[in-house]
């Protein structure tokens, strides 16, 4: 579950290939392969509200598609109290803008220039996976 503390600047070295000549297959073994911990598999959101800031970041984003992981989100958000108490959540306020928290603490920055659309894609895919079982 625990996320390494990885900077921008690793992603970026590791994921070179975005798109296209196996960039996917690529992206995810190098985030499987690094130190620390942090593999796709491992990726697990710490609150409620964080997966529901997430899946908000990764619709408005085009990450995701807004017609399965927005009734997710909603229904995340009805656990939270509403939109306006989950806007008010820091975990949401913290995943609205790409930031994932593990329940250890650790951060994921999906906002970042250096995690690339594919991995940042599957990312918020495996966030959807979990939003889904949380319901």
């Amino acid at each position: 579950m625990g996320l390494a503390p990885v900077s921008r600047a690793q992603l970026g070295d590791v994921l070179k290939n975005p798109m296209g000549g196996g960039g996917a297959a690529e992206s995810a073994a190098a985030l499987g392969g690094m130190g620390g911990g942090l593999s796709l598999q491992s990726l697990s959101s710490g609150s409620v509200g964080n997966v529901a800031g997430l899946l908000d970041f990764c619709i408005k984003n085009n990450y995701l598609g807004a017609s399965g992981a927005a009734s997710v989100k909603d229904k995340l958000m009805d656990k939270l109290g509403g939109p306006s108490q989950a806007s008010t959540d820091t975990g949401f306020t913290s995943g609205a803008r790409g930031i994932l928290q593990d329940s250890h603490g650790k951060t994921l920055d999906l906002s970042g220039s250096g995690l690339k659309a594919r991995a940042t894609e599957q990312v918020c895919e495996k966030v959807l996976s979990q939003g889904k079982s949380l319901l």
